[in-house]
């Protein structure tokens, strides 16, 4: 039976037996989005984890979706199989205090200096905001790299920015969200540093990972986690 035939079925006639095939039939995309994210947690959370949190956002997808609206169920079940993953790894609250407060920090040193230069801020400039020496600022980007990330997207995932659209290609880490949020993500993105854009594009469009990144572009994999880290610390300031 072919994919359509098993969504008419579930949707019309709410046939559990197709509702079960699929599942089957998209799985994968479950296994594909904890695969990509298991390059960044994949130290904290085993992978297998991240798997059986995706499987209840595919199962939310396959309830909501509407047949009708001109959306690729793949797009959409991407988004809801990664935001369930998301939300289970926040409410594991497996990160710690201490790493939240520095994201904070960091991201309010970004935005403070950058609202009154008008320009990217340097890491001299930011270490020196938040008193402390550049080793010590580099240590706290390496922290602070995979929060960074959950972060954002709770940020944008929270806020009223859920509309779907075909356009999730374009954004990091496949977050959709409004017109007006798309236009200032962009616009930011194209006002990075060359080396922190190069890495968002990278990371989030060609779906390198930090040591691919790192051969690419010719450093290392931590220094990779450190420009990682401040694109997306500079991102949420404007979007915050």
């Amino acid at each position: 039976m072919d994919n359509f035939s098993l969504w008419q079925k579930y949707k019309k006639n709410n046939d559990i037996n197709a509702k079960h095939c699929l599942v089957e039939e998209y799985v994968e995309l479950v296994k594909i989005v904890a695969g990509r994210l298991s390059t960044t947690y994949g130290n904290t959370v085993e992978y297998e984890d991240l798997v059986s949190y995706g499987i209840f956002g595919l199962l939310d997808a396959i309830e909501k979706f509407e047949l009708e609206k001109n959306v690729k169920f793949e797009t959409y079940a991407q988004i809801r199989i990664r935001g369930a993953i998301v939300d289970h790894l926040r409410n594991l609250d497996w990160i710690p205090r201490s790493i939240r407060q520095k994201v904070k920090a960091v991201e309010a040193a970004y935005r403070k200096l950058e609202n009154s230069l008008g320009r990217s801020a340097t890491d001299r400039e930011v270490s020196i905001e938040l008193g402390m020496t550049i080793k010590e600022f580099h240590s706290i980007l390496q922290q602070i790299s995979n929060l960074n990330i959950v972060s954002l997207e709770e940020q944008l995932s929270e806020g009223n920015f859920k509309s779907i659209s075909d356009e999730v290609e374009n954004l990091p880490e496949n977050i959709v969200c409004g017109d007006e949020i798309k236009e200032i993500l962009k616009d930011t993105i194209e006002q990075l540093p060359e080396r922190e854009r190069q890495v968002i594009s990278l990371y989030y469009y060609d779906e390198l990972t930090y040591r691919e990144i790192g051969v690419v572009l010719n450093i290392s994999e931590s220094r990779v986690s450190q420009l990682h880290s401040k694109a997306i610390s500079r991102l949420k300031g404007k979007l915050i």
